[in-house]
């Protein structure tokens, strides 16, 4: 954490008996951003090192007291070469072999006076980069290298990546205004496959590249539930039986699937993360296919074990449904109504649609892959993978309705899992996935009941400012020991002990950086609740924006959070960032997450012109064809360009073509006048 400033220059110098040395030159001008020390400004100094195979010169700078932001002007000189180490043939030049072995090493540290220093961090410079030129950069400060390394570095093997890149020119909000709206009543277009949403999923390549954006422009106009029944609708046209019901990669299930990503993290993390953690960080063995048995595996523990974090795993789910999204609920009661619809002789079809999502491509998908999700922070290792993979697919099978049948169970490739199954062959497991069902597919209000268990986030040491006070100073701010779970967020005087101050998750007005001017203090946030704000500071920035991406992310869907805040502190009877008197003013800035949220807003839509710009061959074809379709109604003899896109309505779609190809047209100008813009205000040599 933090930066320093560094200059270094190779001198040659001439020697009192006419030899050539040369001299290293280190200036080290200043700091910026060193971490506090239990709250406070630290008092740094820096050790500056010549290292090499038989040699470490060290000198040191002045401490300099309270600040994380230190100004040394230092400079310091280290010999390179000797002149004795010089041969005839090279002693105009720097030994190549003295240059590759020597590094400088500037070390920070923070001043103890009594007690031991404390490291604040590293860099290091090779000095064969340097040659006889003046090199001045800033340097981010690196942890100390730990010594356990590995010897070879083919050991660690190979890496093959593919990266793409992409820069949208993102334009104020103006000038994406017809494109937005276009896209927002594609939910009314009649039929749905004329809309603009709909024809920009068929002209892209990849639908992923389309609905990821797609998904949350239209999220966030409260559009996506209309848009995915609507496609949902088309999608059950094509279907022929009632068990291959949304089991395909289409528009609908793509877009539902990447709204319960977003939408249902925080469920996800309420219902899974506390057993997930216990199959990770307590594993047992669970091994039943007899192929994969290790030497003194028994077949009937494992099963056993596998057995009671199934069990566990499916009681979390099926309890659950007190917490999941009104909006996953108001999908699936679109789904589940539309797939009766469709197949109204099937009694079973209407919980076979929801189950599809909810069990198959969310919580089976969770479990496998819980890093992905956020309910573990690293990948599995090998034999907990797999413990998750044979949980995950008991959850498919359990969730699948109509799947514990003896017709189903004889379908299944494995053996051992047909064996596993058997067990679960009970009237109560099928009534619990039904109720389950029947309850994240109803659109009536859920109040929770608060029986269930909090999940804990995250918990730490901060200092709070002491509430209600005027005062001002060292002493008002006071260590506390903080704790966040799903239902409130607490701090205590220590750890352990009962809270002296609770704050209800659904009270949380807004979580935002406050000012260092506030109380000439780093590192610190504020939590606007009922009352007056809660100041907290970190140990350290890194630690800040964890809480407040954390405290963020669990409040994110209540209902009364702010649009606007104070960056500062109301102090002395007015508020610092405005100057305002009124305590209670609305606030003079817009609060971080609906400013990110505007932004991402404009940026997805960029996204989609410029999708709908790489297609614009496509888009053309589609328009000629609308038009010929139009006009001649005859059989088509030979398959068109055109013939895997869908057209319902040809007259509907060229008028949505026509006003797509427009937008895009004048977004062209638009990006091209910034273009030239640009080119003619830039100078050479800047960023």
């Amino acid at each position: 954490q933090g930066k320093v400033h560094l200059e270094l220059k190779l001198n040659e110098l001439i020697t009192d008996n006419g030899s050539v040395c040369q001299q290293l030159v280190v200036h080290i001008k200043e700091c910026h951003g060193l971490p506090l020390i239990n709250g406070q400004n630290c008092d740094p100094y820096a050790t500056v090192s010549l290292v090499g195979p038989s040699r470490n010169d060290q000198k040191k700078t002045k401490v300099k007291k309270k600040t994380s932001n230190p100004q040394f002007n230092e400079t310091f000189y280290f010999e390179v070469t000797r002149s004795s180490s010089y041969t005839k043939k090279s002693q105009f030049q720097v030994e190549e072999e003295d240059i590759e072995k020597l590094e400088v090493r500037v070390d920070l540290w923070n001043n103890g006076n009594l007690v031991q220093d404390v490291f604040l961090g590293e860099i290091k410079v090779p000095v064969k980069v340097l040659r006889n030129d003046s090199f001045q950069a800033w340097y981010l400060l690196q942890p100390r290298e730990n010594g356990n390394k590995s010897s070879k570095t083919d050991d660690l093997g190979s890496l093959r990546l593919n990266i793409c890149y992409t820069e949208d020119c993102v334009l104020p909000s103006e000038y994406y205004a017809s494109l937005r709206n276009l896209l927002l009543k594609s939910s009314d277009v009649q039929p749905i496959s004329a809309s603009a949403a709909y024809i920009l999923s068929e002209v892209c390549r990849d639908k992923y590249d389309a609905v990821l954006p797609l998904v949350r422009l239209l999220l966030h106009h409260h559009k996506l539930v209309p848009f995915v029944a609507a496609v949902a609708e088309l999608d059950l046209k094509d279907t022929p039986e009632a068990n291959t019901v949304f089991r395909g990669n289409s528009l609908a299930t793509r877009c539902v699937d990447e709204m319960m990503k977003i939408v249902g993290k925080h469920y996800l993390k309420v219902t899974l993360k506390p057993v997930i953690d216990e199959i990770c960080e307590s594993p047992k063995p669970c091994e039943i296919d007899p192929i994969k048995l290790r030497e003194g595996d028994n077949v009937e523990i494992n099963m056993e074990n596998l057995r009671y974090y199934v069990d566990k795993v499916f009681r979390e789910i099926v309890r659950s449904s007190i917490s999941c999204p009104t909006l996953m609920c108001d999908v699936f009661y679109s789904l589940r109504h539309l797939a009766a619809k469709r197949f109204p002789n099937d009694p079973h079809v209407q919980y076979s649609a929801v189950s599809s999502f909810v069990f198959l491509r969310f919580f089976a998908v969770a479990v496998v892959s819980p890093h992905t999700f956020h309910l573990r922070p690293h990948h599995p290792d090998a034999q907990t993978s797999r413990t998750l993979t044979l949980i995950s697919k008991a959850i498919q099978t359990l969730g699948s309705w109509g799947s514990l049948t003896k017709s189903k169970l004889s379908s299944f490739k494995e053996t051992f899992m047909c064996e596993f199954f058997k067990t679960f062959q009970e009237e109560k497991f099928t009534e619990s996935v039904k109720k389950f069902l029947d309850d994240v597919s109803s659109t009536e209000s859920r109040e929770p009941s608060g029986l269930s268990e909090p999940v804990h986030l995250k918990e730490g040491e901060m200092y709070k400012r002491a509430q209600g006070r005027t005062r001002i100073g060292k002493k008002n701010f006071k260590k506390r020991w903080f704790c966040l779970t799903s239902r409130e967020f607490t701090y205590h005087k220590q750890q352990d002990k009962e809270p002296i101050f609770t704050i209800p998750i659904k009270n949380i007005l807004a979580v935002e950086k406050l000012d260092e001017s506030s109380f000439n203090k780093k590192n610190m946030f504020q939590v606007l609740h009922g009352e007056k704000p809660l100041y907290i500071q970190a140990n350290n920035c890194v630690e800040a924006s964890e809480w407040i991406e954390a405290l963020c992310r669990v409040t994110r869907c209540n209902q009364k959070r702010l649009s606007f805040y104070h960056p500062s502190a109301f102090l002395n009877g007015n508020w610092l960032c405005c100057k305002a008197t009124i305590e209670n003013t609305v606030g003079c800035a817009r609060c971080t997450a609906v400013e990110t949220q505007i932004i991402f807003l404009y940026r997805e839509t960029e996204r989609i012109y410029s999708l709908f710009t790489i297609n614009i061959s496509k888009l053309q074809k589609l328009e000629e064809a609308c038009g010929s379709i139009a006009v001649y109604q005859g059989p088509r003899k030979e398959p068109d360009d055109y013939s895997n896109f869908t057209i319902e309505d040809s007259v509907a779609t060229f008028h949505t073509l026509k006003q797509i190809i427009d937008i895009v047209e004048k977004l062209n100008e638009s990006h091209e006048k910034y273009r030239k813009k640009r080119s003619s205000s830039a100078k050479y040599g800047s960023e």
